[in-house]
């Protein structure tokens, strides 16, 4: 049993930044971040392997940066430039698998999940 737990949400006001954490564990193959806003479903936002291969979505390439330390049991979300759209809850997800690059932001591929952390992005 892999735990998560998310840290380094709050509020912010447009074009601001912010960096999430996810204390696991275990930091396992395969590690992802996703997003859930009111009413949509959950997106994949950045995923993360061991053998360093990232995968960003669309939506936040060029603004955010997935990064990891194994020796502390970290994962990290940096978060640059954020905009009202981006205001989710945000969860941390872990795989002990190869998620593959296809399926990055399928939230089946993943077994654990944290609690989540709320952003908030003003305007």
């Amino acid at each position: 049993q892999v735990q998560l737990v998310e840290s380094g949400g709050g509020s912010v006001q447009a074009g601001g930044s912010l960096t999430l954490s996810c204390a696991a564990s275990e930091i396992t193959y395969s590690m992802g971040w996703f997003r859930q806003a009111p009413g949509k479903e959950r997106e994949g936002v950045a995923m993360l392997r061991a053998d360093d291969y990232t995968s960003y979505a669309d939506s936040v390439k060029g603004r955010f940066t997935c990064s990891r330390d194994p020796a502390k049991g970290q994962v990290y979300l940096q978060m640059n430039n954020l905009k009202p759209d981006d205001t989710a809850m945000y969860y941390c997800a872990s795989s002990s698998g190869e998620v593959s690059r296809f399926r990055s932001f399928n939230p089946r591929m993943y077994e654990y999940w944290g609690q989540g952390t709320q952003v908030t992005v003003s305007s």
